[in-house]
């Protein structure tokens, strides 16, 4: 897949998780508890991705899935889950603008550190340019978050 096509994608994924996120609310606002919207949507994902798999490649691939398993593979689900549990929360409290750039500012900074640290490459050190990035996102994340306080 191509750079732009890449960037096309993240664009709509980005707007996806902004409906996602209103969307979770309402239904948030018609139940007793976030945990309802949070298993309506961890049931959807599962179904649809294990009806996939299944589809492409049978109880073969169902089969390979059970042997990937390990202990730490279930952490991956556990902070995507947290991640919309925060989500949820921050739009219902602070607003999406808020959310989204608490989350951004601090996937960058995370993103920027793990670049970083990769084990397979050089260690290389975020150029001036990304730093200086970074400092003015997490500085119009504090802009924003400040209208909300």
């Amino acid at each position: 897949m191509s750079a732009p096509l890449t960037l096309a994608l993240l664009t709509a994924a980005g707007a996806a998780l902004v409906i996602q996120n209103l969307l979770m609310v309402r239904i948030t606002e018609a139940a007793s508890t976030v945990l309802i919207a949070l298993v309506l949507n961890s049931s959807v994902g599962l179904l649809l991705l294990g009806g996939t798999l299944f589809a492409r490649h049978g109880v073969a691939g169902i089969a390979e899935m059970i042997g990937t398993l390990r202990p730490w593979a279930i952490l991956p689900g556990l902070l995507g889950s947290f991640f919309v549990f925060a989500g949820i929360l921050g739009y219902q409290r602070v607003g999406a603008a808020t959310t989204i750039a608490v989350l951004v500012a601090s996937q960058l900074v995370a993103g920027i550190a793990a670049d970083a640290l990769k084990s397979d490459a050089v260690q290389t050190r975020p150029s001036l340019l990304t730093l200086a990035g970074a400092v003015l996102l997490i500085l119009g994340a504090v802009m924003v978050a400040r209208e909300r306080a």
